[in-house]
């Protein structure tokens, strides 16, 4: 691992808000270099380009705080060499201050005392719900890749709320599997794993009955960037795609209600239904 901290290494926008932000901004630069624009058009998209820019930092400035071990491991994921490593995994993959204190409310919100997590990354949503429990609740944490679960690890044995997550490292199918066998069930689940696989895990999570009664099931990135309502087909990505087909899944199922909330990448409540 080494530590980056130049400007070239800073989060580049994948959420519809950072990256209308983004794209707003771009326009305003061609318009003003581009030579008799019209002024008030341009002062108009500036507007435009602030009001989106603006959105996100000032969510966050009037969100809690994220406590000093939670920055701390986001301080770690932005500083860690990820261009070093083989496979998709990346600084933007962290759930961060806000979607951390939304998880953290919604375990006070339910009194979870057992959390499920399919996807761990460097354990930031992991260790804001941890921070939330119980001093006897248990967070099981699915994680794929063993070199990223045991960063996750160090970070969490930095923080008092580490001790209450049990990471288990291996494809997520198997590791429902086994909490089937086991009989687990839990109170509060959050998936942020390997978009294609969403459909099979909530169909495990809803057969396996894995959920407690009035379990909560959170499902991250259901937004993608904006692709599901503006490409289709070949111009989709592979995840785009998946994610388009999921919530369609989800929207049909009538085992299940659910709410879309436009969180940062797109945050889906699910609950199963009488």
């Amino acid at each position: 691992m080494t530590g980056r901290t130049d400007a070239a290494t800073a989060p580049r926008p994948v959420t519809p808000g950072g990256i209308l932000a983004a794209r707003l901004a771009e326009v305003c630069e061609r318009v003003a270099a581009s030579g008799g624009q019209d002024d008030a058009l341009l002062a108009e998209l500036r507007e435009l380009r602030d009001l989106a820019a603006g959105l996100d930092p000032y969510v966050e400035a009037v969100t809690t705080p994220e406590s000093p071990a939670l920055a701390a491991l986001a301080r770690r994921t932005r500083e860690h060499d990820w261009d070093a490593l083989d496979g998709p995994l990346e600084q933007e993959m962290l759930s961060g201050h806000v979607e951390g204190q939304f998880l953290k409310t919604l375990v006070h919100a339910t009194r979870a005392r057992s959390i499920l997590e399919v996807g761990l990354f460097t354990g930031y949503s992991a260790l804001a719900m941890a921070e939330a429990l119980p001093e006897d609740g248990r967070l099981v944490a699915l994680e794929l890749d063993s070199g990223v679960a045991a960063l996750a690890q160090e970070c969490f044995a930095a923080s008092p709320a580490g001790a209450r997550i049990e990471v288990r490292v291996g494809p997520a199918a198997d590791g429902l599997a086994d909490l089937v066998r086991a009989g687990e069930r839990f109170d509060l689940v959050f998936v942020d794993a390997d978009k294609g696989g969403y459909r099979a895990y909530l169909d495990a999570l809803l057969d396996g009955d894995l959920l407690a009664e009035n379990a909560l099931v959170c499902v991250d990135n259901t937004l993608m960037q904006g692709e599901p309502w503006t490409r289709d087909g070949a111009d989709a990505s592979p995840n785009g795609a998946a994610i388009a087909a999921f919530n369609a899944a989800v929207a049909a199922d009538p085992r299940v209600e659910q709410v879309l909330v436009p969180l940062r990448d797109g945050v889906t409540l699910i609950r199963r239904v009488a």
